[in-house]
């Protein structure tokens, strides 16, 4: 709190200062991170069927490509930042109403970690009933 009370003092904007980097960050990281994720995935199961079901990486992606179609990952890719956004305002949110010490610090982590998880699954779900109703 002294740290902000320093910033507002003089005369900057804790928000431009704090919270805008980070949010921008994150809706930046997130969607990257998910597309590297996917990619990883895909050449996990890729080795495991070739392993374990001999099937080859032709036969894998063209069955991949049969079974599971590109708007899944489009879409995924979509709700990215907005997960992204949720998770920043979050954290930013609780690191500002710390008002004590050390303890505080970790109490607040906890706080905002619950809170993250919590709110993209329930934006998740949302989207899942949202996107099946529209068909997509």
């Amino acid at each position: 709190t002294e740290e902000l009370d320093a910033v507002r003092t003089l005369g900057i904007s804790p928000m431009n200062l704090l919270v805008l980097p980070r949010a921008l960050a994150l809706v930046i990281a997130l969607p990257l991170l998910t597309v590297y994720a996917d990619v990883v995935g895909v050449f996990g199961g890729m080795l495991i069927a070739l392993g374990e079901l001999n099937v080859s990486f032709v036969e894998f992606v063209a069955r991949f490509e049969e079974a599971v179609p590109v708007r899944h990952f489009l879409i995924g890719l979509g709700k990215a930042p907005f997960f992204a956004a949720l998770i920043a305002l979050v954290g930013c949110y609780q690191g500002f109403q710390i008002r004590g010490g050390v303890d505080d610090v970790g109490r607040h982590t906890t706080i905002s970690v619950v809170q993250g998880i919590f709110l993209v699954i329930v934006f998740d779900a949302i989207c899942s009933i949202l996107l099946n109703w529209w068909d997509l």
